[in-house]
């Protein structure tokens, strides 16, 4: 059973007190994996609330690019739209401005290996600081997305996402041939275009590059327990063999994701801080108290019309953590 720590202070000290609680006697560099925000997003936590955090522990801020098209999508412009959100007081890293690589991992379901972004490298300890929010296809985002899908490179992102990679809209094609020359598999020809499957590596440069857009994610390709399951995987591959605590903030609770540019107010204010040292327990403890404050049996099922009750219970058989948890109320 795992200790998760709570505050329903939601405050800069009460970051700093309950990190104190759970963090490694020698962290090394550490890097904040956090969320700096989609474009035109209001949901996402305010910076400040982690600036004695940052000061305290010398950290870096920590992400990655996404996958779908945007400022998130590259790294320039991902860190302009960092500094523009406020996330402007301790150093910003892209993990996978230089790259990518591959480790191999055995005993999993849906994968044999992971792929990170080569920054990942440079980090002794990460403390993965989470908004517990709704997801349209994980049911809820907290601890296990934020490593899973925000550690992966774009294309372990890609991986997870879709089942077949990528989507083409051939008549929008003007062949142009920018696609050719970013394909690091030669996968792809024109004229018309088409990608070759057994050579496509997946690693979605051709959905980022085409001024048409003729590349495309097929997000319906993956049913949601599958998505759950490999997110689910993803989180536990990154996660092993390196040292990792985890704060989630249930503040600004909204059915959709802070990718989303567009999501709905939040249903849900002002609920807490966690943090622990358990992945699994901290979310399970997150959606407890979110349900408990809805009266809901599965409040984000209602909200983002998503269960994310098979994201646990995988993570359960995963080995992840535990589904039982002691809660440890904090002044």
């Amino acid at each position: 059973m795992g200790k998760v720590y709570f505050s329903k202070n939601i405050s800069p000290e009460a970051i700093w007190n309950l990190y104190q609680l759970v963090a490694f006697d020698e962290p090394g560099k550490i890097g904040i994996k956090l969320h700096f925000g989609e474009d035109g997003n209001h949901n996402f936590l305010e910076p400040g609330l982690t600036r004695l955090l940052t000061r305290n522990t010398k950290a870096h801020f920590v992400e990655t690019n996404v996958l779908y098209l945007g400022k998130r999508h590259e790294t320039e412009s991902h860190l302009q739209l960092a500094r523009e959100h406020g996330f402007n007081f301790a150093p910003l890293h892209i993990l996978d401005a230089d790259g990518e690589y591959t480790e191999p991992r055995q005993g999993y379901k849906h994968y044999q290996e992971v792929r990170l972004p080569l920054g990942i490298k440079e980090y002794d300890s990460f403390i993965i600081y989470s908004h517990f929010k709704g997801h349209i296809m994980s049911g809820f985002g907290g601890a296990i997305k934020n490593v899973g899908m925000g550690m992966a490179s774009i294309p372990g992102k890609m991986a997870q996402h879709a089942s077949r990679i990528p989507l083409i809209k051939g008549e929008r094609c003007i062949n142009c041939g920018i696609c050719l020359q970013s394909c690091p598999g030669d996968a792809i020809t024109l004229e018309p275009v088409k990608i070759n499957y057994h050579t496509c590596i997946g690693c979605g440069k051709c959905i980022g590059v085409c001024p048409q857009r003729v590349f495309n994610i097929p997000w319906s390709s993956t049913s949601n327990h599958v998505f759950q399951e490999r997110l689910v995987e993803y989180a536990a591959m990154i996660a092993e063999n390196r040292n990792m605590v985890f704060i989630n903030v249930i503040d600004r609770v909204s059915a959709s994701c802070d990718c989303d540019s567009g999501a709905p107010a939040p249903f849900l204010n002002n609920v807490g801080i966690l943090a622990s040292r358990d992945m699994l327990g901290i979310d399970k403890a997150s959606l407890d108290l979110v349900n408990s404050l809805t009266s809901e049996e599965d409040s984000f099922l209602t909200h983002s019309h998503t269960s994310g009750q098979h994201q646990l219970k995988y993570a359960a058989a995963t080995g992840l953590g535990s589904l039982e948890y002691e809660l440890i109320e904090q002044g």
